[in-house]
């Protein structure tokens, strides 16, 4: 069986840099605004952006708490739409892989 290309769509690649930065750049911006070590500033951005909101750590002063909302208000529709974008490549692959290795086995039984 021949190994299969992997194409990177263009719109692949925009919604996983979108969605990287989107939480490399939270990331950053918590650990300076909230003096959060970088795990509790990734935790908190993926906490967050998944709308999951433990409330475990929560921003403490102002500053953060206006960065908050808008985070969340940008950063919550650039994550649903870019793992939509993602998933459904996934999916899409998947389907085309299982149909191959259908016609493969029809075929050898002709």
């Amino acid at each position: 069986m021949e190994k299969e290309k992997i194409k990177l769509t263009p719109e692949f690649v925009s919604a996983f840099s979108a969605l990287t930065s989107l939480i490399f750049f939270g990331t950053i911006i918590y650990h300076y605004l909230e003096d959060w070590t970088w795990i509790q500033s990734l935790y908190f951005v993926v906490v967050t952006l998944t709308t999951v909101g433990y409330g475990d750590i929560h921003p403490t002063n102002d500053v953060t708490r206006l960065f908050t909302v808008f985070f969340i208000l940008i950063g919550v529709s650039v994550a649903i739409s870019s793992i939509t974008i993602i998933g459904t490549r996934y999916l899409a692959r998947r389907e085309q892989r299982v149909s191959k290795r259908a016609d493969t086995r029809r075929d050898k039984n002709k």
